[in-house]
């Protein structure tokens, strides 16, 4: 992964971020010598965003195929829900 200090991005601004991410889909930008950041182009940002979605997918069929589900009427999940709420 690609790095860029603070400082560099201060100074030199986006040309900073298109010249790491020219050798990594990723940048870390480190601030006072710390890593607090990172910057990646858009398709990178959308690749990702669909593992996740994927991820999340397939996470919910397996709690489906697992029974860990609830099918009832949105009346029926609110008033379960303020019942939780009144619980704790």
């Amino acid at each position: 992964m690609a790095y860029i200090s603070a400082n560099d991005l201060k100074t030199k601004g986006v040309s900073a971020i298109e010249l790491a991410l020219g050798s990594a889909p990723e940048a870390t930008i480190s601030v006072r010598g710390k890593d607090k950041f990172v910057v990646m182009n858009m398709a990178h940002y959308h690749y990702l965003r669909e593992c996740e979605l994927d991820a999340a997918l397939a996470q919910t069929r397996a709690d489906m195929a697992a029974g860990r589900m609830v099918q009832e009427s949105p009346e029926a999940h609110l008033a379960r829900l303020d019942a939780a709420n009144l619980a704790s």
